[in-house]
């Protein structure tokens, strides 16, 4: 295949140049080699669009050809030459997509999105086509058979083991008819997949609330309207125009500030409505097929449920178990919130009063603009006396890298000679305590038109012994970008979720495992939150607070009564964010727990989401879902089924954080130990025995409950 591809690029260059067109040959295409960059970082510099079909298709051919090589290997199978051999396929497709999928997230635009619609069914047939390769399988089943007597190290043995299991959970043992419609399955749900990602990016840009008057905007600081002022001279609406963007959650940040009512609502229901407005950008129809092949498909491989299909893979192993805990939960959490709205409805009511007006009714676009009233009240404070002192180059440098010295002996050191796909990106070495080189760290954390929602992790390069490669990590956010020559100052929130995303980073670095397929994050779906969750106690850990909560302006420490203020406050809002998050996990348990013969009757899409929030008791309107389904992307990717892993992580990262409390909390021993036992084991080891080895019991709830200030509802 290379040098058929070579002879064809040779062959093309030289018609042009006899045309006149060139006058030397076209650069080669750096995705089919390795990067000769430190650690093999990506050349973003040199990676054109056009690039990446060819290296797909090269890298998809080279794989097929590896596989069928194993298969056909006329050698008795081994571990080496089978599970090792197809451990070492696929580099040029690995290395491809993964720039590829990452850049379609982080800086999206025509042609890659042209790309993602092509290549999805193809790059799903080509997976089954290695996973439903019949000579392929029996050399793994053969293997499997007699996998205690071949000698195989843990690590070892449990790869085998997963390739055993992935390979029947994808079809293989399943008859031709039956993998010829798992296969069109497979084809047809990953171009759904693209087309519901497309969606959602547009209609988030499309969605962006137009304003006319800086007095409608009473309550934004100066920035924030010089911000929106800027960003609607970017959208062409001229000047006297202001454009506030949306985040993808229900909820945007900007209804904690707008005094406007009407506007609040405004924003609130052009927020809401998204994906379900009958125009191009509805995804309701592909929510509805994706969760109709989902079905089809489990109960095609012996599942009842595409639930059933994929909890069999997490720690939770059963529907069952995740309603069950979705379900004591929910009673306690919309009881809290129900006394949370009972407190801001007496706010309204009083503060109308006293304005001689009549009061209303609470409704979801009030609640975080009288959240904020009530914290000050109860705290004396809100989000804007914090956020002067969050300047986000300090918090990532001095607060979130600082901990990680601490506790680990990490440092860090940024670089400007390596290229970035936007100019907002900013690149470090990352280096152990003794010196030598563990990482290279990207750091892209500002929204912009071509980047999906939400914050995110993503290897550019994994670790691995056996490749020989070190970890290249990204942390995403869409932090808003201030005016040119502002500062960029965070919310609490945006704090902790930086030391969230830090954490999945640190999850990635420390990997210290032999095969690819277990390095980093490549744990179970609810285990894979557990790390981040932990890193956020850092935040608010009094001596890493105290490094990084410095005035932008004057370098003074955030005073010490508003620390305790922002510590003391950490219940504050509990039932509120509990129950916007637990409706956003039922939707996607109820959605894929339907069976087949279900499905019709959910074809009308935000029918069933009021239906189901109204039957598990969490339908109270002031607190609408964090996501709503036309918009909730976890459940077209990857969490799929696993939404809940936040909540199910958090409960084995309050008993963590209780562990480092228990043995002095910010301290070398305690970093190194959790590195040790965690951290660097990836999936080559069982995730709760993990967490049994590190905390010496199983996972309990009470420690989860006492920081969301939950009191369980008796029986």
């Amino acid at each position: 295949m290379r040098g058929a591809l070579r002879k064809t690029v040779v062959v093309a260059a030289a018609a042009l140049a006899v045309a006149g067109a060139v006058s030397q040959p076209a650069p080669a295409n750096p995705l089919l080699s390795p990067s000769k960059l430190p650690l093999q970082y990506p050349p973003f510099d040199q990676i054109r669009d056009s690039d990446f079909a060819p290296a797909l298709d090269q890298g998809m051919a080279e794989q097929l050809a590896e596989v069928q090589a194993i298969a056909d290997n006329p050698a008795p199978p081994s571990f080496e030459n089978t599970i090792v051999a197809l451990e070492q396929s696929g580099r040029t497709l690995a290395r491809s997509a993964t720039v590829l999928f990452s850049l379609l997230g982080a800086d999206s635009n025509p042609a890659r999105l042209k790309l993602q619609a092509e290549y999805a069914a193809k790059l799903a047939a080509h997976r089954d086509a290695v996973s439903l390769n019949p000579r392929l399988f029996a050399r793994i089943q053969a293997l499997h058979a007699q996998r205690k007597q071949l000698g195989l190290d843990t690590e070892g043995l449990r790869l085998l083991e997963r390739y055993q299991r992935n390979f029947v959970r994808a079809g293989a043992q399943l008859g031709e008819a039956q993998q010829a419609r798992i296969k069109a399955i497979n084809a047809e749900l990953a171009t759904l997949a693209a087309r519901f990602n497309q969606q959602v990016l547009a209609e988030v840009n499309d969605s962006a609330l137009v304003v006319d008057s800086a007095a409608e905007l009473a309550g934004l600081s100066p920035a924030q309207l010089a911000d929106a002022a800027a960003a609607a001279k970017a959208r062409g609406l001229g000047d006297g125009k202001y454009l506030i963007a949306l985040l993808n959650t229900t909820g945007q940040p900007a209804l904690a500030q707008l005094e406007n009512r009407a506007l609040r609502e405004r924003l609130y229901q052009a927020s809401a409505a998204r994906g379900s407005r009958g125009n191009a950008q509805d995804s309701t129809a592909s929510v509805a097929r994706t969760a109709a092949l989902r079905a089809e498909r489990a109960q095609l491989l012996g599942y009842a449920t595409h639930a059933d299909y994929v909890l069999e893979e997490e720690t939770a192993k059963s529907s069952a178990t995740v309603m069950g805990l979705l379900r004591q939960l929910a009673p306690a959490a919309v009881a809290a919130a129900k006394r949370e709205a009972g407190e801001l409805q007496a706010l309204i009511d009083a503060e109308q009063a006293a304005r001689h007006e009549p009061s209303f009714k609470l409704a979801a676009w009030d609640w975080a603009f009288y959240a904020e009233k009530l914290r000050a009240a109860k705290y004396g404070f809100d989000e804007s006396q914090l956020k002067p002192y969050l300047e986000l180059k300090n918090v990532l440098e001095n607060g979130v890298f600082y901990a990680a010295g601490q506790l680990y002996g990490l440092t860090f050191k940024q670089r400007h000679d390596l290229p970035v796909y936007h100019p907002s990106v900013t690149v470090y070495d990352v280096f152990n305590a003794d010196g030598s080189q563990l990482a290279i760290f990207v750091a892209d954390m500002y929204a912009r038109p071509s980047k999906r929602g939400g914050a995110w992790a993503n290897a550019y390069v994994p670790q691995s012994r056996l490749l020989g490669t070190l970890p290249v990590i990204a942390n995403h956010l869409n932090v808003p970008p201030p005016a040119a020559g502002q500062p960029t100052l965070l919310s609490w929130d945006e704090v902790n979720t930086l030391f969230h995303e830090f954490g999945h980073a640190l999850h990635g670095m420390f990997s210290n495992v032999r095969y690819p397929s277990f390095a980093g994050t490549a744990v179970p779906r609810d285990f894979v939150e557990y790390p981040s969750q932990v890193n956020e106690m850092w935040a608010d850990w009094p001596s890493v607070l105290a490094h990084y909560a410095r005035h932008h302006q004057s370098g003074e420490p955030m005073p010490r009564a508003l620390l305790d203020k922002v510590v003391a406050a950490k219940a504050f809002n509990q039932g509120f964010a509990t129950t916007e998050y637990l409706s956003a996990t039922i939707l996607d348990q109820r959605w894929h727990q339907l069976k087949p013969a279900e499905v019709p009757a959910a074809r009308d899409v935000m029918a069933f989401e009021a239906q189901v929030l109204k039957n598990e008791g969490v339908d109270f309107a002031p607190v609408p879902p964090r996501y709503r389904t036309p918009y909730f992307s976890h459940i077209m990717g990857g969490y799929a089924v696993g939404y809940y892993a936040y909540l199910w992580s958090e409960v084995l990262d309050a008993n963590t954080v209780e562990w480092f409390k228990a043995h002095g909390g910010l301290k070398r021993e305690n970093g190194d130990a959790f590195r040790a036992a965690l951290l660097s084991r990836g999936g080559s080891e069982d995730a709760m025995t993990l967490f049994g080895k590190l905390t010496g019991h199983g996972p309990q709830l009470q420690p989860l409950l006492q920081r969301r200030g939950l009191v369980l509802m008796k029986p």
